[in-house]
């Protein structure tokens, strides 16, 4: 029998690793039989890209959201939620998304439903001046807050106040090789969104510059923020004479083969609050070469036992590890090899009852 109702809140499941971390989480409470869970889709798209299970009960708008009228509709918005919460009647609530969370503790004002949000991106990012002001007056009332890293807890805590805070990695799904052998080739992999914070420019860049002739470049993503960098990255390519060795793959739903058959995993990103790209890149065994940015990559990454650190934007040091790997294919396995293992600790089995047991610990 469910005795328990658990909410997940988050504007959408569309492609993108906070809404993949929704989703991993969602599989893993939906085996716990004591537990009747509710996923609320509020934002403009509501769209639902990565699985969920069967039994999880939806709750979206039934109105389409208007910016002509984006007053209005925000109110109406805000109702939906509130009117959800109190039929629902959840044991607890648990809210993704650093602008979302703020919104979402909006609507519950003067309930007392527990709420424990999650900031997702990099943890020194200004939301802007309101929503920062929000934020310090709107965080104290949830019941709890998440955050990815231990950085991001000591950067929350300089302008943020809260006695009850966790810091719980994402959970990084496995990525199993088939029964039979998975050729490698050489292929370098980057996996993330097109926009301008990850820098596939510079990968693209640094790509040409090393110049191998028998390797190709994997950049999986697409279009996003409405930043439209698709075709301007298309051009790049073009015109470093590239663009036969530089594939743009867009949206990938089955992404583990992608990851299986590739050598290397690049990512230039430097705004990050805890990449699942690269938690996945090393459970395929992929070494991996990333920009030491705030908050994330160094959470996996141990410099020359998994992968490589480089600092942000050293992009001569980065070009120099590619080159090293392409050129090394004992150093790729050696260093893979360490990855599948480490990652191991960000396993849906722990990182889930981690996240169970602060959400639900007083309904124990």
């Amino acid at each position: 029998m469910k005795t328990k109702r658990l909410c997940l809140v988050i504007p959408s499941l569309q492609a993108g690793g906070m809404e993949r971390v929704m989703s991993e989480l969602s599989w893993y409470f939906s085996t716990k039989k004591d537990i009747e869970l509710n996923l609320v889709l509020y934002g403009k798209t509501r769209e639902i890209f990565y699985s969920i299970p069967d039994d999880v009960i939806i709750h979206k708008p039934s109105f389409r959201f208007n910016n002509r009228w984006r007053f209005y509709y925000t109110l109406k918005t805000l109702l939906f939620l509130r009117k959800i919460f109190i039929n629902v009647n959840p044991a607890t609530i648990l809210s993704f998304g650093e602008y979302w969370n703020n919104f979402v503790l909006i609507s519950l004002m003067g309930l007392r439903y527990p709420v424990f949000v999650s900031d997702r991106s990099q943890p020194d990012k200004s939301l802007g001046r309101f929503h920062n002001k929000l934020r310090q007056w709107l965080y104290p009332q949830a019941k709890g807050i998440i955050l990815q890293t231990e950085k991001a807890r000591e950067i929350f805590l300089r302008a943020n106040k809260h006695k009850n805070i966790a810091v719980i990695g994402n959970p990084i799904r496995e990525i199993k090789k088939g029964k039979g052998p998975v050729k490698k080739e050489k292929h370098i992999l980057m996996v993330g969104r097109l926009i301008k914070s990850k820098h596939q420019d510079k990968l693209i860049e640094m790509f040409a510059e090393v110049s191998p002739p028998d390797w190709k470049l994997l950049i999986v993503g697409y279009d996003h923020l409405k930043q439209q960098n698709m075709d301007r990255l298309k051009k790049l390519a073009w015109d470093l004479n590239a663009s036969d060795r530089v594939i743009f793959m867009g949206k990938q739903e089955h992404i583990e083969e992608i990851y299986l058959v590739s050598s290397i995993f690049a990512f230039t990103s430097s705004s990050e609050g805890f990449p699942n790209a690269i938690g996945e890149a090393m459970s395929a065994g992929l070494p991996v070469v990333a920009y030491d940015c705030v908050a994330g990559p160094s959470e996996m990454i141990i410099d020359n036992h998994n992968g490589f650190l480089v600092p942000l934007f050293d992009d001569g040091q980065f070009r120099q590890k590619l080159k090293l790997l392409m050129e090394n294919e004992a150093l790729r396995n050696r260093l893979g090899k360490n990855a599948i293992e480490d990652i191991r600790k960000f396993s849906i089995e722990e990182i889930g009852e981690k996240y169970l047991k602060f959400i639900m610990k007083n309904h124990a």
